[in-house]
């Protein structure tokens, strides 16, 4: 599904913003946008559950500047392939013309969501899950951005409270329930609420009618 008319003019704001900068809302402008690699404050979190699941082959939908190769990302100085283990690194970037986009093991999306407009969202999700072969990793703020658009509006176009974010994935969920999903909800800078990780196998496995979420 091809994205929105407002998606689309989004894209193209979000391509300026990296190559030009952006204004944020205390008046200073970010000459160095979208290159911090935003999984880097997961790391000791996701090693354990990548090696659960397998994974050797890894999707950063929505990377930035992110750089798995580059020395420094762990504390002994290896590099995010490296720690992690893998031997397959995909990147999908479109404000940076970067797309790589193709199936792996799992598929990591870290800040990006927030800044897809609202009715882009259940197709950008399913697309995730479609990509995901085993696990789907998303940390999705809830709350506004320092950053500012071109246009003057908040960066984080999308801001809505965790379990908003938890019903839309558990609606898509049901479409991929090989697909385990770990959901990460940024509710303020370095506070997150995390939900249990599940699939929606868990659930037609389950004994009972009535699942808790």
């Amino acid at each position: 599904m091809p994205p929105s008319a407002k998606q689309a003019r989004l894209l193209k704001l979000y391509a300026e913003m990296a190559r030009e900068g952006y204004a944020t809302t205390d008046g200073l402008h970010i000459d160095n946008a979208f290159n911090d690699m935003e999984i880097r404050a997961f790391r000791d979190h996701l090693l354990p559950l990548f090696r659960r699941f397998g994974v050797t082959s890894l999707l950063d939908y929505g990377c930035g500047g992110s750089d798995y190769d580059r020395p420094g990302f762990s504390a002994d100085g290896r590099s995010a392939r490296d720690f992690f283990g893998l031997d397959r690194v995909h990147r999908f970037e479109p404000a940076r013309g970067l797309d790589q986009r193709q199936p792996a093991d799992a598929v990591v999306c870290f800040d990006v969501l927030e800044h897809v407009f609202i009715a882009d969202l259940p197709a950008t999700v399913r697309e995730l899950f479609s990509l995901a072969g085993r696990l789907l990793v998303v940390n999705v703020a809830c709350y506004p951005a320092r950053a500012l658009l071109p246009t003057g509006e908040n960066a984080h176009v999308t801001v809505r409270p965790p379990h908003w974010w938890k019903g839309l994935f558990d609606a898509v969920a049901v479409e991929f329930p090989q697909v385990s999903i770990l959901l990460l909800c940024s509710t303020g800078w370095h506070q997150v609420q995390g939900f249990a990780l599940w699939s929606a196998q868990d659930w037609l496995d389950h004994p009972d009618f009535v699942i808790a979420g």
